[in-house]
């Protein structure tokens, strides 16, 4: 009987040791995140004006549980950037499994928000509490990604703390490879939040 584990338990040296992942070595593994990106409209930046000013004002009696980053961040983020619209689709609380079967291991989780578009995995979304660094979640998250039934095309994703936000991409080149954006955070003098709608606008126009 495998050994199950759960994606909390995991860690980066974990899945180099299980799945061979690697960081890649080329700056142009994810250009996504740094291509010029859509414009925001004036009503998204309003928008996303009201959503940083929200979230500050519960900051002062923290922590900010994860519902409430669902809530209060996540929520209008996916709405502007069209993600409650075909053709996507949305899923919650997915259920993953992924079977090493060399190593006899077992990783059952599931994904907060699981964007598609079509048959193809287009975002993995992990959300947790504001005390929780995002960076924290990004071998979690890796997990979700290669767990991804689709090998040819890449998979997207983004951890969030509600203040912190961290974009990912896996692929098979042959072999798993991931890289990360910057960590964009609502802490920085402007509001970042307009540069991570735009590349959820730019992820679901590829």
């Amino acid at each position: 009987m495998p050994q199950l584990i759960t994606p909390q338990e995991i860690t980066l040296r974990i899945l180099k040791q299980t799945t061979g992942l690697q960081p890649s070595p080329s700056r142009q593994f994810f250009p996504e995140w740094t291509q010029e990106c859509p414009s925001l409209s004036d009503r998204d930046r309003e928008t996303l004006d009201r959503v940083k000013t929200n979230f500050s004002e519960l900051m002062e009696d923290p922590p900010m549980l994860e519902n409430s980053v669902k809530m209060v961040v996540l929520a209008p983020l996916l709405d502007l950037a069209g993600f409650y619209r075909r053709p996507f689709r949305l899923e919650t609380e997915t259920s993953i499994a992924i079977e090493l079967q060399d190593q006899d291991i077992l990783i059952q989780g599931r994904i907060d928000i699981l964007v598609l578009k079509d048959r193809l995995w287009l975002a993995v979304i992990e959300s947790k509490r504001s005390d929780f660094a995002a960076t924290r979640a990004l071998p979690q998250t890796l997990a979700y990604m290669l767990g991804n039934p689709d090998k040819e095309h890449p998979t997207f994703g983004m951890i969030t703390n509600g203040s912190e936000f961290l974009f990912l991409k896996t692929h098979y080149t042959p072999n798993p490879q991931y890289a990360t954006s910057r960590l964009l955070s609502l802490i920085n003098p402007e509001n970042e939040l307009y540069e991570v709608l735009a590349i959820l606008k730019h992820l679901a126009r590829l």
